[in-house]
This record gives C-alpha cells, structure tokens and sequence, in this order.
C-alpha cells in the first residue's frame, strides 16, 4: 500500500488507528493479523469486545462486512479457522464478530493508544451489556448527583473495609505458614512497577505492562499483578491472556477443592467425619504429597492420587470437587492451607514457565510476595472514589436490568428514569 492509497480496504476500520498512522504502521498491522487464524476454536470464540460496536448486543455485522472479506483475502489461513467455528459452533456473524474483537486487540498492541473514545450514551442495549462502557455510562449521566456521590462514597468505605480484613486475614494465614516452616519470613521481593489506571481503558493499561515486559512473553515468563479491589485487576488478565502467546491464567481455587477432598477422603478412610481439628501439619504435609502438577495429555494439570482418589482437575473440575462435602469445608482447609497453596502455585507456575508459556498470577500483595518473578506489576488508583462510583455503577445498573425485565417492557425505555428509580431504592435500603 503506497503513501496515497485508500485504507478502505484494510481487515480493520482506519480510525481504530490515529491519523498520522503510517502506510507502513498499517502494513504491519495486517501482517499482525494473520497471526489470529492460529488460535484455537474456543479460545477464539471466547474474546471479550473492546468496543462498544462489537459488543454481542450492539453488533451489526453488515457495518463489517467489507472488511471481513478483506481479511478472509489477506489469509487463507482464516478460511480454515471458519470452517471450524460456523456454523459448527457459531454462526457466521458472531465468527466475525469474535475476530473484529481479536482484531482490535491485535492492532492496539502494535503501537500508542488511541484517543479516548467519546463517552457512551445510555441505551438499553448498553446497560444490558453490562461492562465496563456500560458502568462508565452511568458514571458519566449522574455525575452530579449528590444521591449517587454519597452512594459512591459509601461503597468505596465498603470496599477498603473488606480489602483491609481480607489483607488481615492472609496475614494471618501467611504468619502460620511461617510458623509450620512452610514459608519463610521475609521471601527476597524482586521490584515492583506500579500503573496508576485513573483515566485508562483497560486496553491502555495492558500496552503498558507489554511494554515492561519487554522480549519476556517470547520466551515465557510470570507475571504477578496485584492491587486493591476495583483497580481493574481481573479484567486486565483478562485481556493480557488474549495479547500475549501462549498464555494462562492461574488460579487456586481447584487447588484449594482439590486439597479439602483430600482431606475429607482421608479422614473417610479413617472411618471419620471431617474436623477442623484434624488439620494438623502432619495431616496437611500428606494430603499436600496426594497432588502433583505436570502435563497430562498434553497440557499442565493438577493430579490427585492418594485415599481412593486417581484422577486429574480438568476431568472433575465439575463434578467431584463440587460435591457439597468439598464446597461446604473450602473456608476451613483454605484457612489452614494459605502457606501450602501459594508454595504449590509458585511451582506450578514456573514449571510451566520453564515450558514457554506465559502465566499471569493475579492476587493480593501478602501471597504474591512468594512468586519468584521479575515481573510484578500493581494496579493503584490516585482516586480512591473512582472505585467506589464503579461498584455504585454495578449495583445500580444490576438493580435496574432486573426492574426492566421483570416489567416485561420491550424496546427502548427511560434508561435514566429506571436508574434513578435503582439509585433510590438501594439508597433507602442502605438507609433504613
């Protein structure tokens, strides 16, 4: 494509893109996308939309249509990936609509963030959407509403309160970790990055971590990020594992199921019934030595054997380690196992590191110290209430989605009407 040559045809609308971008910027933005028809089906399918217009609700296929026909020209490879969603798994307009979402991501990750885009107008396709243009919408239409800020305040209260206790409770979990020999004291910190996100999209916020990371995701790496409830953490990994190769999102919440059968299942065997008590640290060293973390058909998963049990996470994620003898025990066996869990995550981590892969460990501060990585990243917000006016936001719009649909109305509505009512029924309740 020469200097004076329509951007018409390119797989991405132009204005993603800021004016000065050049021939060649857009040159290597589409060989950027060639690289979409590599990814699996289902992780394919399950991207999050960046923008408003390629939200399922908001979706208009027609609008892309050209473009669609340009990408499928630019790569053969595409037609492939095609061919194994639709209408297999989706139909074709949410195949397309899924990789203008790829897309967008893709070409965001190649340069600086563009403008902000201008603040969304209420509708009820945007409220029934429910992320975060959504919550920003109601932000923006009672931003001088004194019910709200008060509202707003109050969750943000709320919110550092239970953060607080929260970070008392790991505390106290990570001190008896030390206590048991399972963790040491003070585990050598490697420095920490901090992004404050006030004023960021999320897309903005993972351009700077790339950034930091530098050649690292080429050859896999850990990175931790940690940060106070409604910095955004979640949704970040979120979009992290969709710009970076190979990538993975840890959790350890099936370590935590896994551990609390164990431990039923041992005292089962024993002819007992499961008592705190029991969880002593000879009890939880031998429950522990029952799960490993290797590649198991092909992918990393967590195997449990030991006291009757012989299986793998990924084939009872949804079936035993949902039984309610394991749900109704998590809260004591992960109060007594903090120490234990975070030095299996740290393993599993790196052992999965040390394969190429890039895996993301989002969390608190307290059990993310343990994480041996270069890459630590924390998400802060100069403006306490922003957090407080998003959860606000949540609550409010949750509210008023439930009123729209239980009064069966179709079409448009008085979005801000339905909201005020929300706002006012969750402030009186607070009052009262």
């Amino acid at each position: 494509m020469g200097a004076n040559e329509s951007t018409s045809m390119l797989p991405y609308p132009p204005s993603w893109l800021p004016s000065t971008t050049t021939p060649v910027q857009h040159r290597q933005a589409v060989a950027a996308l060639k690289s979409l028809s590599s990814v699996e089906p289902e992780r394919f399918l399950a991207v999050r939309a960046p923008l408003p217009e390629l939200e399922a609700a908001l979706w208009d296929f027609n609008e892309y249509r050209e473009r669609a026909s340009a990408a499928a020209a630019l790569d053969v490879g595409l037609n492939r990936l095609v061919y194994k969603c639709v209408p297999k798994r989706v139909p074709e307009a949410e195949f397309w609509r899924c990789f203008f979402c790829w897309a967008y991501h893709t070409v965001m990750s190649l340069g600086p963030a563009p403008p902000e885009p201008p603040k969304q107008v209420l509708s009820r396709a945007v409220l029934e959407a429910g992320d975060s243009t959504a919550t920003s919408a109601i932000i923006d239409a009672f931003g001088g509403d004194v019910s709200f800020a008060a509202f707003a305040q109050a969750e943000m209260e709320d919110i550092l309160k239970r953060d607080a206790e929260d970070g008392e409770k790991l505390a106290a979990g990570i001190t008896m970790a030390v206590e048991k020999g399972v963790l040491q004291a003070n585990p050598p910190v490697e420095p920490l990055t901090r992004i404050d996100v006030l004023g960021k999209t999320a897309d903005a916020v993972c351009q700077e971590i790339i950034k930091a990371l530098g050649d690292a995701p080429s050859m896999g790496c850990v990175l931790v990020l940690q940060g106070l409830s409604g910095t955004g953490k979640g949704t970040t990994c979120s979009l992290l594992e969709q710009k970076l190769p190979r990538c993975t999102s840890w959790s350890n919440g099936n370590v935590f199921r896994s551990l609390t059968l164990l431990a039923v299942a041992k005292c089962e065997k024993s002819g007992l019934a499961f008592k705190p008590e029991f969880l002593t640290p000879l009890f939880l060293a031998e429950v522990m030595a029952c799960l490993s973390f290797a590649k198991h058909n092909g992918k990393f998963d967590i195997k449990i054997e030991g006291y009757g049990l012989s299986c793998h996470v990924s084939e009872v994620a949804n079936t035993i380690l949902k039984e309610p003898k394991v749900g109704k025990n998590i809260p004591t066996v992960a109060k007594m196992t903090q120490g234990e869990v975070v030095g299996f995550a740290a393993a599993a981590a790196e052992a999965m590191r040390a394969d190429g892969m890039n895996v993301l460990m989002e969390g608190r501060e307290q059990t993310l110290n343990y994480v041996r990585t270069p890459h630590r990243f924390e998400l802060t917000l100069s403006e306490p209430l922003i957090i407080g006016k998003r959860r606000a936001a949540q609550r409010i719009m949750a509210k008023a989605i439930e009123s729209i649909s239980k009064g069966g109305a179709e079409g448009e509505v008085d979005v801000k009407a339905v909201l005020g009512q929300a706002l006012e029924a969750l402030t009186s309740s607070s009052a009262s």
